[in-house]
């Protein structure tokens, strides 16, 4: 029985990729790389690197990776990235300021969780020191303007 024996095609020439001919526009100049990007956003929205880990399924060093710049982003992790900071994925790759958030930060929340859990009496003390604040800072604020 003869056994069928592989040749592999013979190339007779280099291929090279050509030059391309698009005329692409220019991309906004920055001095952020997409992993300090995602830093700052991990800021932002107040994430240690570690509950990013946990968030994303990753190693605290591989985060610290991404943000340091010693390992690329790619697209699979811009994905999971933008997904544990509810950002969009636009947010690491476009070079612009901070990050508008829908959400109330997570240390508001933490903060209105305690007082959630504290007894009536300081909830309702807690809510009239706030309002208290918060109409002084206003009309602060209106005689400013």
């Amino acid at each position: 029985m003869e056994v069928p024996i592989f040749h592999p095609p013979r190339y007779t020439a280099i291929v090279m990729p050509k030059a391309s001919k698009l005329k692409l526009m220019p991309l906004p100049h920055s001095e952020e790389t997409p992993g300090q990007r995602l830093a700052r956003i991990s800021r932002e929205r107040d994430f240690t690197q570690i509950e990013l880990a946990e968030k994303t399924g990753l190693f605290q060093t591989r985060v610290s990776g991404y943000e340091r710049a010693k390992l690329w982003l790619n697209a699979d992790m811009i994905l999971r990235f933008a997904a544990a900071l509810e950002v969009s994925t636009d947010a690491p790759l476009q070079p612009v300021g901070p990050v508008e958030s829908k959400k109330p930060s997570r240390k508001l929340l933490r903060r209105v969780e305690q007082i959630e859990s504290s007894p009536s009496a300081k909830q309702s003390a807690l809510l009239r020191t706030t309002d208290t604040f918060l109409e002084a800072a206003a009309a602060r604020a209106a005689r400013r303007a």
